[in-house]
């Protein structure tokens, strides 16, 4: 297998900035520092080594995409700004049954609706954008993308606080349900396509990534309202662990990649049909090669950080159970679509008269939208296993 990382460098290599943009990097680095420093003043007393390791890589991959992304670290600072009133709150003793603020604002559930509002209009503005060239739809697409990013980001910090409000012993990072994990693929895939629509500078595939959001989005609601999984619940002493705070956030970036992968997928096919039409529609989508070569990053970079988090979660099976692999359906199925993508950037990899079509590679991202998904929520749902921690 090879893969080529050609379009990594050129999807993450971002030009040198002015003299007002290198001080706001070197802000940055020192508000970010500044942080550590205070989260190993305050937490210290539990850190051992592999603490020190969790914090240093979420210090240097945080300090990397403030120092390169403009955007990235306004994000970062909103997010502090609209989730600290809400742990502010809990922190005074409040709770949303005293509070009509957290009730109807900085509850994580409640700020998780608002974020759910936001995706909707996000998704509906974007396809406008797309179909009618409303150049309005799309800024007010790309706005409300950006609001439901900094929602989603708040309300699961905000969470992260109500695991210890009334029982200190449950407090965990809040990925361990399915009402969870669904925020969290919700506001990262948005992040991450805000990234690459950055990068290239068009928002027609607003259109294919935020209506996919707003499904999962759907599904969220469902299995809070259905199931009651917006209701902390303590968790079982496997998932009380500091490995989760590194396997679970690179699953979730390849995740995102794959799923935005697959429907870039989808937007090469249009356009093609649109060319082929003469569609106007070719005007608001970046041409063929680039959205071959938007798609191909996509899955190399999801592919990275799916066989990262693969590896972690094999270390952490080991710690947990015994052993480094079980064979369990979720290992299998991991396993299944690793060699899928493998496959697909091994045969892209190769020479151009030897490399499958635009349009191959195009039905092959598409496809596997069925392969990751089952993966990441059918087995919980069907198959069960030892990590159906989500199951319904």
């Amino acid at each position: 297998m090879s893969v080529d990382v050609s379009e990594l460098r050129q999807w993450f290599a971002f030009p040198q900035g002015a003299r007002e943009q290198r001080l706001w990097q070197r802000l940055w680095a020192v508000a970010l520092t500044a942080g550590a420093f205070a989260v190993w003043a305050i937490f210290r007393a539990d850190f051992w080594m592999w603490q020190y390791i969790t914090l240093g890589i979420w210090y240097a991959g945080l300090l990397w995409f403030g120092w390169h992304w403009p955007a990235f670290r306004r994000l970062f600072f909103a997010i502090l700004v609209v989730a600290a009133p809400g742990v502010g709150l809990y922190m005074a003793g409040y709770t949303a049954a005293n509070s009509l603020l957290l009730r109807y604002v900085f509850q994580s559930t409640a700020m998780f609706y608002w974020m759910s509002g936001a995706i909707l209009v996000s998704a509906v503005s974007y396809y406008w954008y797309l179909y009618a060239g409303s150049q309005s739809a799309g800024d007010r697409g790309h706005r409300f993308a950006w609001l439901a990013t900094v929602l989603g980001f708040a309300g699961l910090t905000i969470r992260w606080k109500e695991t210890y409000v009334g029982h200190p012993s449950w407090g965990h990072i809040p990925v361990t349900n399915m009402y969870d994990a669904m925020v969290l693929l919700c506001t990262v895939t948005a992040l991450f396509y805000l990234y690459y629509e950055a990068q290239g500078k068009r928002r027609g595939l607003g259109a294919f990534a935020m209506p996919m959001i707003l499904a999962a989005d759907i599904f969220l609601i469902w299995v809070g309202i259905a199931y009651h999984q917006n209701q902390i619940q303590p968790i079982v002493p496997a998932l009380n662990s500091f490995w989760i705070k590194l396997h679970v956030p690179c699953e979730f970036v390849a995740y995102a990649n794959f799923y935005l992968a697959a429907m870039v997928g989808l937007a090469y096919l249009l356009r093609q049909r649109a060319e082929r039409l003469g569609s106007r529609l070719v005007e608001r989508l970046p041409d063929l090669n680039k959205l071959e070569r938007i798609m191909a990053a996509m899955v190399t970079f999801g592919f990275l950080f799916f066989t990262a988090g693969t590896i972690l979660g094999a270390v952490w099976a080991a710690k947990a159970w015994g052993g480094f692999w079980s064979w369990d359906p979720k290992e299998t199925w991991a396993l299944i679509v690793w060699l899928n993508y493998a496959a697909y950037l091994h045969l892209r990899g190769r020479s151009p008269q030897h490399r499958p079509t635009g349009k191959t590679l195009a039905w092959w991202s598409v496809i596997s939208l069925l392969t990751v998904t089952f993966c990441f929520i059918g087995v919980d749902l069907f198959l069960g296993g030892l990590h159906s921690y989500a199951k319904l």
